[in-house]
């Protein structure tokens, strides 16, 4: 199959934790030269990262509009991804992004392109590769640790069809039988119940999200993980022998670190005005995203947390949607009475800027594996407290790989101020945190070296894509 220009599709989720390393992916093969069609939908692709000048002849954005559900009022008004829609509303989402499958055929239809690189969402991407004969690839955008927990082929999520290879909520708190080695990746038991349920409900689309990626990855020629030997080496080698299926790493797609800001805040030159005032690696970067919904009393507990910590800290906190404004996000007095020791910036804040700057040492934040690529670049000590998805087995990677501290929590998954601020202490300011403080340094040669994850893993990538053998799935 080897010629000198390739076409991929894209078909990310609507999730901006998958949407934006698909468009990094992208990016990075199209740097070497690959023709890239990214699929979403309009909202979506408006909202991702300005696309470099220099590679917008390789990448072609295509937009279809989010199918309409035939109630039209279950989702809100120009929703397209999961940030937009409350919990409760997000398999509607799914249901409409599944409808994306007959324009997106069509496209195919048209294109044939060389290869399919799909999301675990799109599981009926595998009809349409098999119909025109299109290589298909699964881009995982977890952690490897994470793909080699959820299933030993062929079953994966699944014996057969129909049976559950998970048996229970309890068969999630224990690492898998199939692991050769030490690890503490697992559920914990709270975790488990939302998890097991998370996985195996046939929602409103009609398909759970284990039948999802059970047929996508039985059916894929290849799976491409986010991740690199350096850091995941036996989970990527266990993974690849019980496949027995190519298992391509990509490297871990850190963003690039000298990307200007877009716009101009006045309220961000603040910011980096206080930041600049800090010693270095003395400030705590706080931060859960757009997709964990904390309600007040989580919240409330992390910034007692912080205060009782007295470390100095940057809180980046979207309004929550239980707060009437900004001021009812936080404890009443909380603002005052940190404001010598602490910054807590509303809205959106130019993160990776902030990442970047030296006084910032530490992240407290949820342990997404995006997120933790970012912070992890830096050399960031990490204080880790997971809620959604695969944050729990992210959480256990990063311990057990000695550059995060867990929040301690009760076995109902309840945290305290006085646990934040004991984690908190122990990643940046106690000497019994000195081991943790340099594996993070150490890591960040890892996490920041843009050569190793442009040129070694995308470039290994390119040539499977370009010689992967039969197109067929």
């Amino acid at each position: 199959m080897a010629r000198d220009h390739l076409h991929v599709v894209m078909l990310p989720w609507s999730a901006f934790g998958h949407l934006i390393p698909f468009f990094q992916l992208s990016i990075a093969l199209a740097k070497s030269g690959i023709h890239v069609s990214f699929v979403s939908t309009p909202r979506n692709i408006q909202r991702l990262p300005k696309l470099p000048p220099s590679l917008a002849t390789f990448i072609k954005f295509v937009e279809f509009p989010l199918p309409t559900l035939d109630n039209n009022d279950i989702l809100p008004e120009g929703a397209e991804a999961s940030v937009d829609v409350p919990a409760d509303k997000l398999e509607y989402l799914k249901l409409a992004y599944d409808r994306l499958q007959y324009p997106i055929n069509q496209f195919v239809a048209e294109q044939l392109p060389d290869w399919i690189i799909a999301d675990f969402s799109a599981h009926w991407a595998v009809e349409i590769a098999q119909n025109y004969n299109v290589g298909f690839i699964y881009f995982v955008v977890f952690s490897a640790a994470t793909v080699v927990f959820f299933g030993k082929p062929p079953n994966y999520f699944f014996v057969g069809d129909q049976k559950q290879a998970w048996p229970s909520p309890e068969s999630l708190t224990s690492p898998p039988e199939w692991l050769s080695f030490p690890s503490s990746v697992a559920f914990r038991g709270y975790e488990a119940v939302w998890a097991h349920a998370g996985a195996y409900t046939e929602d409103a689309s009609g398909i759970s999200d284990a039948a999802r990626f059970t047929k996508v990855v039985r059916a894929c020629k290849a799976l491409a993980i986010r991740s690199c030997r350096e850091f995941e080496g036996e989970f990527l080698s266990l993974q690849e022998k019980l496949m027995g299926k190519p298992v391509i790493p990509i490297g871990l797609l850190p963003p690039k670190r000298h990307e200007e800001t877009e716009g101009n805040d006045s309220s961000w030159k603040k910011i980096f005005e206080w930041l600049d005032k800090q010693e270095p690696k003395s400030v705590l970067f706080v931060g859960f995203g757009s997709e964990c919904q904390l309600n007040k009393e989580q919240l409330y507990e992390i910034a007692y947390g912080l205060q009782l910590s007295q470390v100095p800290f940057l809180w980046v906190l979207r309004k929550p949607f239980w707060a009437i404004d900004d001021e009812d996000s936080l404890p009443s007095g909380f603002i005052d009475t940190t404001s010598g020791k602490g910054m807590v910036c509303m809205g959106w804040a130019p993160q990776k800027e902030i990442l970047a700057h030296p006084s910032i040492g530490g992240s407290l934040f949820h342990s997404g594996w995006g997120s933790a690529i970012e912070m992890l670049q830096f050399g960031h000590c990490l204080v880790v407290l997971p809620f959604i998805f695969d944050q729990p087995l992210n959480a256990r990677l990063l311990v057990d790989k000695g550059v995060a501290v867990e929040v301690e929590r009760g076995e109902d998954g309840s945290f305290s101020r006085d646990g934040i601020a004991k984690a908190v202490k122990l990643a940046m300011v106690l000497e019994e945190g000195d081991n943790l403080r340099t594996s993070a340094r150490e890591a960040a040669a890892i996490f920041g070296d843009e050569n190793l994850h442009q040129v070694n893993y995308i470039g290994h990538f390119v040539e499977y894509l370009k010689h992967g053998g039969s197109n067929k799935i």
